[in-house]
């Protein structure tokens, strides 16, 4: 019989470190799984490996940090995964409100009515700009939010032509910087977050500029 749980890599509750909720609180249900190998990636212990658990062990856990609230599913990427969609309804029906992060790769149809999405727009920098985003236009909603990582002077060019000649249902477009995925917090392996943050004002973006929070309280580390 096919398994039908969740492959787990951890379950915790932090502070959200992006998005246009960052600094709220929140549990962070990360799944194992990518099918992408981006140069910037922070998280690549989940790309293998992982604790096999049930749908109704893994509401538990989240039952156990916080009685309602915030819920991000992330991974890795969490909807290669095909009981994701399942626990995204299961917890919107318990009355958490979620969140998914996904890279925009996968189709987010099956999945848009029951959480805000958060798409990463992979940019040319990541070296897996692959383009499946754009199918994922349609199913977008205005609560959700797309994201562009900023590597490089081209890769701002790139997302920025993005933004000014690409219509999105969602709201919140956000830009952010790569910072170090190693525990050093302030390092930066591309662009500068004054240098992003210029441009945006320079060239009059209707984006938000956000930093990863996580890392710069909590270096990086797992779990928090």
């Amino acid at each position: 019989m096919a398994f039908d749980g969740l492959l787990i890599t951890e379950i915790f509750y932090s502070l959200q470190g992006e998005t246009s909720r960052s600094g709220l609180p929140f549990v962070f249900i990360r799944l194992t799984g990518c099918n992408l190998r981006c140069t910037y990636c922070d998280t690549s212990y989940a790309f293998h490996g992982g604790e096999r658990l049930s749908l109704e062990s893994v509401i538990e856990r989240v039952k156990s940090l916080s009685a309602d609230g915030n819920v991000l599913i992330t991974g890795g990427e969490p909807l290669l995964q095909r009981t994701t969609v399942r626990l995204a309804k299961t917890l919107k029906n318990l009355g958490y409100a979620v969140s998914i992060e996904t890279h925009g790769e996968v189709s987010i149809e099956s999945v848009a009515p029951f959480a805000r999405i958060i798409m990463d727009v992979k940019t040319p920098g990541s070296r897996m700009d692959r383009g499946g985003w754009q199918q994922n236009l349609r199913f977008l909603k205005p609560e959700d939010e797309v994201k562009f990582v900023i590597t490089s002077a081209d890769d701002y060019e790139w997302a920025k032509s993005i933004v000014q000649n690409q219509t999105f249902a969602a709201r919140e477009i956000l830009f952010s910087p790569v910072m170090s995925a190693e525990n050093t917090p302030g390092e930066f392996k591309g662009v500068s977050p004054r240098w992003l943050g210029e441009q945006i004002l320079k060239d009059r973006l209707p984006v938000r500029f956000q930093m990863q929070l996580h890392k710069i309280l909590w270096n990086n580390q797992r779990g928090v």
